[in-house]
């Protein structure tokens, strides 16, 4: 998609501190970080949100997922913990219509869900 920016990151448009990059995934630090550490894992294939895969995508998404362990791993976030988080739909206040996870740690998030 033309105007997505998450698709521009991943074409290298649009600079990004990337940390890791693999078939399934682009992983980068949010511009405006909600805790020390938040890292945004966007999916390779624009689309909007976890309702728009299918069953036979199951290698992708898992992908995703193994990723995501890896990344909390690389910067040493299995001692204290993390959350990952994913936003779908307007309910949830997804700001990008690009499916992406968002990696958090770095300090106490409390008893509340997010």
């Amino acid at each position: 998609m033309n105007s997505c920016i998450f698709c521009k990151i991943i074409k290298g448009e649009i600079p990004a501190s990337v940390v890791y990059e693999d078939e399934y995934c682009i992983a980068f630090r949010d511009i405006a970080p909600q805790m020390p550490v938040h890292i945004v894992v966007a999916a390779k294939k624009h689309v909007p949100s976890l309702l728009g895969f299918a069953n036979g995508e199951k290698e992708f998404l898992g992908g995703i997922q193994l990723a995501i362990a890896k990344i909390a791993r690389l910067e040493g976030l299995g001692e204290n913990g993390f959350r990952v988080v994913n936003n779908c739909g307007a309910d949830a206040h997804q700001s990008v219509p690009h499916l992406h996870y968002h990696l958090l740690a770095g300090g106490d998030m409390g008893e509340r869900i997010v």
